[in-house]
């Protein structure tokens, strides 16, 4: 078969959105294998580059929405800010921390392993923040259970209640006996206004009660989903963050030895009542001591400072309309699927290069079957959410595989998007999730083969490096980096900006792909590429 002359104009499209965030060290989890990959999950750290000494870790394991929190430049900003490092563990090694399953072992070592190879011995030692989203979300709570003494913060994103019987992911929860608990230690639970249900909050109150010394906050994200990760609800897990570190961190913190966890009292801290979807008038926000309305129904805050923020977080919504979107392809309104956990199932049609596709999203009534005509200032916008694209505008994607690999068969070929409207003066904020599932691996067609040159070692006075991996197809070859302190910029890799106390030399990681072609070529095996940045 002849080389294909195909014009891709995804080539002479500007990319509107950043290129993807680096992580500059992986490790696989020993004696696991997943059931996702049949091989051993990887463990990417990522620690800010002008860090000289990590003061504490987030650890997510993938479902969906951690990534994009890990990898929001808000999110990295602030915890930059504050000498805070991120662990990213794919796939996951346990959704309900079952220690006796063996995960914790899996997890400790896998901590020394990234010690090691970081040159960052502390991790080793310092105090963690689990954080997990929906099937995951149960996770952060017991991972803190079975770790008080070295847990500093408990984040559950649109995700469940400590101790809650409704778990993410459908099975039975862990029992915690009679002496294991999480007092004092800062625990927030996140579930969107559009996924609400009370039965999900109750847990959380009940735990309050049996728990009497337990510090645990809530928000509602109002105007918002279950799988939207909006710039306000990073900035508000940030300043979640900053007050853990704020409270709970020694001045001077050990870099050899565990770290002795400041205790929090929560009659220390604030109260505000916890969000309803019918209340007409809140209780004041107050200190713990002063708070006049009904303790039960009410979640405990750091400080003022974090009750103002949830009470302006609530407000911003308060009095406005909801508005819905609709998904269009082709011209044409996509049907909605309510026993659809997507809502919008979507065919992948792409243009001739095999990649690229249009969605576009439309203001649609409350059954998401007509559009409506009233206009707004702001068009719909429509972001990743996960999975293997990269957005070019608000209407053209393309496929775009990465470190998850290539070898999961749960989500190498799974796209999540999220088609949302800010909302103006009259409209809340309105949010709309979709799934393609793209055709992986293109087994018709002629076999492809990628041929792509070793890499020699660099020192650190070097920039850029070359990229030149080139398919027998003529189809282009397109990159991805695994790991390492690099990014992909017009088929070269730029040298990012390394910690201070990285050890060297330092792995680079770089996978050479071609999807293929429908019923022309078929899905290349990847090639991969290592090589040492030495000092």
């Amino acid at each position: 078969m002849k080389v294909l002359g195909i014009l891709f104009f995804i080539l002479q499209i500007s990319f509107t959105t950043l290129s993807a965030a680096e992580w500059q060290w992986s490790v696989k989890v020993k004696d696991y294998i997943s059931t996702e990959t049949n091989a051993n999950p990887n463990a990417f750290l990522w620690i800010p580059e002008d860090c000289l000494h990590i003061k504490a870790v987030v650890v997510g394991q993938h479902n969906m929405c951690e990534e994009t929190i890990f990898e929001h430049p808000a999110f990295r900003e602030n915890l930059s800010d504050l000498g805070v490092a991120i662990i990213w563990i794919t796939p996951g090694i346990d959704y309900a921390w079952d220690v006796t399953n063996g995960c914790q072992s899996y997890f400790d070592e896998m901590i020394k392993d990234l010690a090691e190879v970081s040159g960052y011995f502390e991790l080793e030692y310092i105090p963690i923040i689990p954080l997990g989203h929906s099937a995951m979300a149960t996770f952060p709570w017991n991972f803190a259970a079975w770790n008080p003494e070295r847990t500093l913060a408990i984040i559950s994103y649109c995700g469940d209640a400590p101790r809650t019987n409704l778990t993410g992911y459908g099975g039975n929860n862990l029992e915690w006996g009679r002496t294991r608990n999480i007092d004092g230690i800062p625990g927030l639970m996140i579930q969107g206004e559009y996924e609400w249900w009370e039965a999900r909050v109750n847990p959380a109150l009940a735990f309050k009660m049996m728990y009497p010394e337990s510090c645990i906050s809530f928000l509602c994200d109002v105007g918002h989903g279950h799988f939207d990760v909006s710039d306000e609800v990073v900035s508000y897990i940030a300043m979640f963050i900053r007050k853990a570190v704020m409270y709970r961190l020694p001045q001077k913190q050990p870099l050899n030895q565990s770290v002795d966890l400041i205790k929090l009292d929560n009659k220390k801290g604030w109260l505000a009542e916890k969000w309803s979807p019918v209340y007409e008038k809140r209780s004041e926000a107050l200190p713990y001591i002063k708070y006049e309305g009904d303790k039960h129904d009410a979640f405990w805050y750091f400080d003022e400072d974090m009750a103002k923020l949830t009470e302006k977080y609530y407000a911003t919504a308060k009095g406005k309309k909801n508005q819905f979107i609709g998904i269009k392809q082709r011209g044409e309104l996509l049907t909605f699927d309510e026993k659809s956990h997507a809502g919008y199932n979507v065919e992948f049609i792409p243009y001739k290069d095999g990649m690229t596709f249009n969605l576009s999203g439309i203001f649609s009534d409350s059954l998401h079957k007509s559009a409506m005509k009233d206009k707004r200032i702001e068009q719909i916008k429509i972001d990743r959410i996960c999975g293997p694209v990269k957005k070019i505008n608000d209407t053209t994607f393309t496929v775009r595989f990465y470190r998850m690999g290539l070898d999961n068969s749960k989500r190498t070929g799974d796209i999540w998007l999220l088609a949302h409207h800010r909302g103006d003066d009259l409209y809340k904020s309105a949010v709309q999730q979709l799934n393609i599932r793209i055709p992986y691996p293109i087994q018709q067609g002629e076999k492809q083969t990628i041929t792509f040159d070793s890499i020699r070692n660099i020192g650190l006075e070097t920039k850029t490096v070359l990229l030149n991996a080139k398919s027998d197809s003529g189809l282009p070859v397109y990159y991805y980096v695994k790991e390492g302190p690099a990014k992909i910029i017009n088929n070269k890799l730029s040298i990012q900006k390394i910690p201070p106390r990285a050890k060297y030399p330092l792995k680079i990681t770089v996978v050479a792909w071609q999807y293929g072609l429908k019923s022309e070529y078929k899905t290349a095996k990847a090639v991969e590429r290592s090589f040492y940045i030495e000092k």
